[in-house]
């Protein structure tokens, strides 16, 4: 399997408000990026989108390192919250219903055909593709927010 090395991060100004988010991936020589914008939405939802775009760009199936700032994603799965969630039928420890389900899923279904490391990174710090991440998914923000209602674009749904 080839092996991509991905990175990704979400923003959001006001939480919720205006996000963005975006992608690096990295294969051998070759390098790609890809940023949007959703109008109304959380942080945690930025980041997992990056994450979920990020494997969906992947035309094949591939050993992946993402790397992201998120705890939120990598504890998940590092830790183990998805699996005590699947066996607690979508409920917290709390017995509330796991937020942002539907992102959730999606991410764990595009895992069912890569091998994926989970990798945390520091926020804000001197990492490179990090904070290129970071600079391209604010933009998204900073290039989108001028929009009128009528004119942005729809948040997107997935089942």
């Amino acid at each position: 399997m080839k092996e991509v090395v991905v990175y990704t991060d979400g923003a959001c100004s006001g939480n919720p408000g205006p996000g963005g988010w975006a992608v690096i991936l990295q294969y051998g020589p070759h390098t790609k990026e890809l940023s949007g914008y959703i109008p109304d939405t959380t942080n945690n939802r930025m980041e997992l989108f990056a994450a979920l775009q990020g494997l969906l760009a992947l035309k094949e199936n591939c050993t992946v390192k993402l790397h992201s700032d998120s705890s939120y994603l990598i504890n998940a799965f590092q830790k183990g919250w998805l699996k005590n969630w699947e066996r607690n039928g979508w409920k917290t420890s709390t017995k509330k219903p796991v937020e942002n389900q539907d992102l959730w899923r999606a991410i764990l279904a595009e895992t069912q055909r890569h091998s994926v490391e989970w990798v945390k990174v520091p926020g804000h710090q001197d990492n490179p593709l990090n904070n290129r991440c970071d600079e391209m998914a604010r933009g998204q923000i900073k290039a989108n927010r001028h929009l009128s209602v009528q004119e942005k674009a729809p948040a997107i749904e997935i089942d």
